[in-house]
């Protein structure tokens, strides 16, 4: 039995078909870089201070020292989440004390901010903090929203493929971007943190969802020599161009809700791709639609001004595939045997701490010395050429070493930045923990099974017969899968 790769061979790699479905999914990922960083810009949190109410008779002496002051990077600042007791302040008014000269500042009694706060203008305008006053006290939700975003991105890597295997890539895909640019438009007339918060959960989602689908359909569509350049290229740079999109709307819409409003606009934008994103051939394959896949290659073949053959799949294969038992795996399967368990925890911790590390730098960029949205800007730019690299990379040398150097690299640079010169030592420890874990991380990289110039594993069975901490050199048994295919590719 031929594999799929073998069966399409006559469409070539990079025809007019391959072109067109290699740039409209990696279109499609654009919305996903608005989505995955919004919340840097939709929760801000700006320059604020205690609001001392205009009915408080307070002379204007006063009125500028009713804030006590706090030493921050070694400089003196309004506090941002106490004043003096204004009754007291307005008593000393009254009977026309000054400040600093007739009454000691550092002894006076101060209290919370009763009456709100007062937010600069300066960067934003308005952020889900200053909707709901999300400071001092409350500041802890700010950082919530964030992680229960992720933990939306979570459950969505884990049904995502579950659901495309049960309905579809392309019916799932085109789903979760309606989930992702619905609830996203939802989150506009959000009238409460609550509300704004469970809505942003989904949107994690969706937006997982929406890429890992995108993600499987193309690598499924295109052929062997196409998958890494739509992996790296493709994709991660698509989402790179949304990213830096982000930075340059939120600058000319200092609005939270205007600015959501202009980020769900390419979502909507993408709806007429359905009429030109086809389902995946090996996935109607798995699921015995062999007439409907044969459709689609037919269709790509006419598309690439190509022949057809006369016989796609050939009524010998189409018996065996008819009769051959269709393999139901689980995740739990991927615990099942040591081997395979041991290469799925591994690859577990890498998928986790790579992502720890590179939304915690990137989520912390607006944070920098400078300014917030070229400091966001230049954070997604240089994305894209550390894409052209990995390309580059990965299409001669071993990946395991790539990876490896990479995170010994990224984790070194985080553990000696506390070199820098800065305010506070307890700042430097997110990037100590980090850059720990990223150095952790590439050593365990080290223990991964070599890709370069093996053909993958489709089946449970053949996992099982590669080995972690295996050379780059290929094994019998993995000849044996290059010589001897068994199976078509099948949904897992």
């Amino acid at each position: 039995m031929r594999d799929y790769d073998e069966v399409t061979a006559f469409l070539g790699d990079w025809g007019p078909f391959q072109r067109l479905i290699f740039f409209l999914l990696s279109a499609s990922i654009i919305p996903n870089g608005f989505n995955g960083m919004s919340v840097v810009f939709l929760a801000g949190t700006p320059e604020h201070r205690c609001r001392v109410p205009d009915a408080a008779n307070l002379s204007s002496a006063w009125r500028n020292h009713s804030v006590p002051l706090r030493l921050r990077d070694g400089r003196e600042v309004p506090h941002s989440c106490r004043r003096y007791r204004l009754a007291t302040i307005a008593n000393f008014s009254a009977l026309g004390l000054e400040p600093g000269r007739d009454v000691d500042l550092g002894q006076l009694e101060q209290e919370s901010c009763l009456d709100g706060w007062e937010f600069s203008q300066d960067v934003y305008l308005s952020t889900v903090v200053t909707e709901w006053n999300l400071v001092c006290e409350d500041d802890w939700k700010v950082p919530l929203t964030t992680s229960l975003f992720f933990v939306g991105v979570l459950l969505g890597s884990f049904v995502s493929g579950q659901l495309s295997d049960r309905f579809g890539r392309k019916n799932v895909l085109f789903a979760t971007m309606a989930v992702q640019t619905g609830f996203s438009f939802l989150q506009i007339f959000s009238i409460s943190w609550e509300m704004f918060t469970v809505l942003f959960v989904i949107v994690g989602m969706g937006q997982i969802s929406n890429y890992v689908v995108a993600f499987i359909l193309g690598t499924e569509i295109l052929g062997k020599s196409v998958r890494i350049i739509f992996s790296t290229l493709g994709v991660c740079t698509f989402f790179a161009v949304g990213y830096m999109l982000l930075p340059l709307f939120a600058y000319l819409i200092r609005d939270w809700r205007m600015l959501l409003l202009a980020l769900t606009v390419p979502g909507v934008l993408c709806v007429p791709l359905w009429w030109f994103i086809p389902e995946s051939p090996r996935w109607l394959i798995s699921q015995r639609r062999f007439r409907e896949a044969e459709d689609i290659i037919q269709k790509a073949a006419k598309m690439n001004n190509i022949a057809v053959p006369a016989v796609i799949f050939d009524s010998v294969e189409l018996q065996e595939l008819n009769t051959l038992k269709q393999q139901k795996a689980f995740i739990m399967d991927l615990f099942r045997t040591q081997n395979i368990a041991i290469m799925t925890i591994m690859s577990l911790l890498l998928w986790m701490l790579t992502s720890v590390g590179y939304f915690a730098l990137s989520l912390d960029a607006p944070n920098l010395h400078g300014d917030a949205y070229l400091n966001c800007f230049l954070s997604a730019l240089i994305e894209v050429p550390a894409y052209i690299i990995a390309w580059l990379l990965l299409r001669t040398l071993p990946r395991r070493y790539i990876i490896a150097a990479v995170l010994f690299w990224g984790g070194g640079v985080l553990l000696f930045i506390q070199l820098v010169p800065a305010g506070a030592y307890n700042r430097m420890l997110p990037y100590i923990l980090m850059g720990s874990l990223t150095v952790l991380i590439g050593i365990i990289t080290l223990l991964f099974p070599e890709s370069l110039g093996t053909t993958l594993p489709e089946t449970l069975e053949q996992m099982q017969k590669v080995k972690w901490f295996r050379s780059g050199k290929k094994t019998r048994d993995s000849t044996e899968i290059e010589e001897n295919p068994k199976v078509l590719i099948t949904a897992f």
